[in-house]
């Protein structure tokens, strides 16, 4: 039996995880009066927004006409609050270690006024996730209502998400619109990146194991299941050996395109418009329009109804 106290092993522990060397890239260091991303925080913006994009739908209080724009204005107000603080967390975070943090009144001014644009832009926000129920309501026979698709559907939880990430994204905020859609993939299961560009009529049935990689671009009335992969190929590396950022390096989806469960588009390639790929296909090369790819395992016809992509 050891002499040695557990003060003296616990001590000895906290003295390794405590050296330099261990934690080199793994090692956020704090700045004294800057907020700090949480999780938990944006949880709540994200039902927040919610509440605001589908009133009566998310939410703790039940909306009348009457009472509709009051509950909206409070809703509104506190999200820009939240989602200020947050934006400024992040653009915090992203700050070098040696930068002053003197300018943290100009920062969240920055902050205020991403938060602002980002909630201006909900009224089309809310027009866009009005087609994406639209084409999650028609492409399922299941469906009995668009009120049943807004409560029920992950699809919906996850553009209401992705959408407003998206926004973000585009004014260039740090870490906070990645943030968002990983909750929204905790969530569903559906993981979209926030710097995909996706067009209006967009659905995914059922949802769960989507990959929708961030340089994909997405045009209308496109339909995928489950499991499908919108992903990279590869990508050049640097003389380093390291992955060369910004590169676009993921499929491009024109409109009307149909990609059954399970399917794997890799590559910067371009699936022409009114495409179908079957289930369980890889597909590395472009697509002319209107041409279909799936997998016949000793069978000449398909019960799915390609056309119109009402398979499942």
């Amino acid at each position: 039996m050891s002499n040695i106290t557990s003060d003296q092993r616990l001590k000895e522990v906290v003295g390794k995880l405590s050296e330099p060397d261990s934690l080199k890239g793994l090692f956020h260091q704090h700045q004294d009066g800057t907020p700090i991303p949480s999780n938990k925080a944006l949880v709540e913006i994200i039902d927040l927004s919610r509440s605001i994009l589908f009133p009566g739908y998310f939410g703790r209080n039940s909306f009348t006409k009457q009472t509709l724009e009051f509950h909206l204005g409070v809703r509104t107000e506190k999200l820009h609050h939240m989602l200020a603080e947050q934006i400024l967390a992040g653009l915090c975070f992203a700050r070098p270690e040696e930068q002053s943090i003197e300018d943290l009144d100009c920062a969240r001014c920055k902050a205020s006024d991403i938060a602002m644009q980002v909630i201006e832009q909900f009224p089309s926000i809310r027009k866009m996730l009005s087609t994406d129920i639209t084409a999650a309501y028609n492409g399922d026979p299941a469906a009995q209502s668009k009120a049943e698709i807004v409560s029920c559907y992950p699809v919906i939880k996850t553009l209401s998400s992705y959408r407003i990430a998206h926004e973000l994204y585009k004014l260039n905020v740090p870490l906070i619109p990645r943030m968002i859609t990983e909750i929204a993939h905790s969530e569903t299961g559906i993981d979209i990146h926030p710097g995909a560009q996706i067009g209006e009529y967009f659905t995914i049935d059922h949802g769960t194991g989507v990959v929708i990689g961030a340089t994909c671009i997405i045009g209308k009335n496109v339909k995928l299941y489950q499991g499908v992969t919108l992903g990279a190929k590869s990508f050049p590396l640097d003389e380093k050996g390291n992955p060369i950022k910004g590169i676009a390096r993921h499929p491009i989806l024109q409109d009307n395109v149909v990609i059954y469960s399970n399917a794997t588009i890799l590559g910067r390639i371009t699936i022409g418009a009114g495409c179908v790929v079957g289930a369980n296909v890889w597909v590395t090369k472009d697509m002319k329009p209107k041409t279909k790819k799936y997998k016949q395992e000793k069978i000449d016809k398909l019960d799915i109804e390609f056309n119109n992509g009402t398979g499942i």
